[in-house]
């Protein structure tokens, strides 16, 4: 048996050699390591460092073959700390990382493979103001299916996305852009498709997936003429589809409850500092860029960063350069701009309760000896019935206008090789601490780690093991994600799953019917549909017992407000009730209060 063992092991072994860790590239020779029978290269630049004059400007191109590349501590892009976006595990600072951030890494498996293996290019989430490729590690996924799989860092915030006349009227071509952060995820899909094939990757299969943020540029580059054919599928996990023009990114006259901060405002906070009591409008624009240049990138974040939570996301601006002048939503109907390519769109079931558990006006905590000794509170909601009708309001809101839009839009243009699921895994148990099946559900993001394979991506023990508890449930959940995911990567279609249940494709009929795969353990997991409309939940939500009439019209605002795009005047016709728009925005303000949990 020993000597079986020891034959075992020299083979597996005899399959890698020095050559197949390091690798010759565009941007130098990097070399390489083996976790779990999978092959890493980290940190490798694919562009020049966005730094000094390059600051706002488009991401260089990098030709240094001779360079020897090393791993980079500090490697993401600037951010504010989070725990959320994952930075405040890798810094204690209020704005960490740094400008000199354009790098990835490449996941491969170690085995000899004797053909160019599909390649999975990952788009991190985090409102694409946080962030960061080393969050995510896609080592199991990887192994398990004979894939590779690419993570990126791309510039964010303000650094990202920015848009005034002191920087684009005094830059030409691919620089006059306003998303800075759009175009390096597309000169990241120029370097794969330039090197990857020596790594052993396929340049002509390339799969483009990212989660939230993430999947809203995933929307973003099926309409990019930059784009077009770096990429042949596409996968948007609840992502979303708003884009701005540049005249509101500049100087904003369209306020919603989550729309951009424009740069107006942000420069205006910087001159209120200079002794000179000089307003904007008596500076050139020179003298402007000047000031903006001659910040650090942390100074410069931090009066960004001093904007309210979430009324600031960063948003995609109709630039004609990286994103068409008819906006992304509109641009995705229209065959002119659409890169036609197999796309998968969904949405988990409970969006929205990874915002509302930490909520003031939901949940109360109480930090007894029995809850500090994991560090944790007991958590209690207020209101049951409340945090229940909250989140399914909003959550259908986000799978309409991140799922059955885009991919109606997509139908529209010609494109019928279309799939949709909904995420609804909640097999959590009820603990001391909390009962983390009610509170989190099948929450923002919480897929991910399921995709991946890697729990640790919500923290780590305890909190991984209350949110996946060991199990069959957990095992072929994640199983038959990786599985699908895989599946579309090879073939162009998610296939079976596990137990033989056919992902069909979208189809949506005149009654307002959309079929997609309902993700869930494996007796739950099945194709469903449904016929949510913004009118039907304006109708339903009048009726619902569980939410005052106050409560009500909060709800619709932030329905019809969703990331940026403000429908409200639109739809609250449909409503039978009566709503004051400012004693709405009042309440949503005076209950802003955020629970820490630490």
């Amino acid at each position: 048996m020993n000597r079986l063992v020891f034959l075992v092991l020299l083979v597996c072994f005899s399959t890698i050699n020095a050559d197949d860790l390091r690798v010759s590239t565009s941007s130098g020779t990097t070399t390489g390591y083996i976790k779990k029978n999978v092959i890493i290269w980290n940190d490798i630049p694919y562009a020049k460092p966005p730094i000094g004059k390059l600051r706002w400007k488009a991401p260089r191109k990098i030709q240094d073959e001779d360079s020897i590349i090393q791993s980079k501590d500090n490697n993401f892009c600037l951010q504010r700390t989070s725990n959320l976006g994952g930075s405040a595990q890798f810094s204690d600072d209020e704005i960490s990382g740094s400008e000199d951030c354009l790098y990835l890494d490449i996941y491969s498996p170690s085995k000899k493979i004797d053909k160019l293996l599909p390649v999975m290019f990952w788009i991190h989430g985090g409102g694409n103001t946080s962030g960061l490729k080393d969050l995510y590690d896609f080592t199991k996924f990887v192994k398990k299916h004979d894939v590779m799989v690419v993570t990126i860092n791309y510039r964010l915030g303000p650094l990202g996305w920015f848009t005034h006349p002191a920087i684009q009227s005094l830059q030409d071509g691919e620089d006059k852009t306003s998303n800075f952060g759009t175009l390096d995820i597309i000169s990241a899909l120029e370097w794969v498709n330039e090197n990857i094939s020596s790594f052993g990757g396929d340049p002509n299969n390339i799969t483009i997936f990212g989660e939230s943020a993430g999947g809203h540029n995933v929307l973003s580059l099926l309409v990019s003429k930059k784009a077009n054919g770096l990429f042949h599928k596409a996968i948007s996990m609840s992502g979303y589809t708003e884009s701005i023009s540049v005249e509101d990114a500049y100087r904003q006259t369209n306020k919603s409850s989550t729309s951009n901060y424009s740069s107006w405002e942000v420069v205006n906070k910087i001159l209120e500092e200079k002794p000179d009591n000089k307003l904007q409008d008596d500076y050139t624009n020179e003298e402007l860029r000047d000031i903006l240049l001659n910040f650090s990138g942390k100074e410069f974040y931090q009066y960004y960063s001093e904007r309210e939570s979430y009324e600031a996301l960063p948003l995609l601006t109709n630039d004609g350069v990286a994103i068409p002048k008819i906006g992304l939503k509109e641009a995705l109907s229209n065959k002119k701009h659409v890169n036609k390519v197999p796309t998968i769109a969904g949405s988990t079931r409970d969006e929205v309760k990874i915002w509302l558990a930490f909520s003031e006006y939901f949940v109360s905590v109480n930090y007894s000896a029995t809850g500090s000794v994991f560090g944790l509170p007991k958590v209690i909601l207020k209101d049951e019935d409340a945090y229940e009708a909250f989140n399914y309001y909003r959550s259908a809101a986000w799978k309409i206008r991140g799922v059955n839009e885009p991919l109606n839009s997509l139908m529209n243009s010609g494109n019928s090789n279309l799939y949709s699921y909904r995420f609804d895994w909640d097999d959590r148990r009820q603990y001391f601490v909390a009962d983390f099946k009610q509170l989190f559900g099948a929450g923002h993001a919480l897929e991910v780690p399921l995709l991946t394979g890697n729990t640790k991506l919500v923290g780590g023990p305890p909190v991984s093991n209350f949110m996946y508890p060991k199990g069959i449930s957990k095992f072929y959940t994640s199983r038959n994600m990786m599985k699908f995911w895989s599946n579309f990567a090879k073939y162009g279609e998610p296939g079976y799953s596990t137990n033989n249940v056919k992902w069909e494709k979208y189809d949506f009929d005149k009654n307002n019917f959309s079929s997609f795969m309902i993700i869930d353990k494996k007796k739950n997991l099945k194709m469903s549909s449904d016929s949510i409309t913004f009118k039907k939940l304006s109708k339903e939500i009048y009726l619902d017992q569980r939410l005052n009439d106050l409560e009500k019209c909060v709800v619709l605002y932030q329905m019809f407000t969703f990331v940026g795009n403000d429908v409200y005047d639109e739809y609250i016709k449909e409503y039978s009730g009566n709503c004051d728009r400012k004693e709405t925005e009042s309440f949503i303000v005076n209950n802003a209060s955020v629970i820490d949990y630490d």
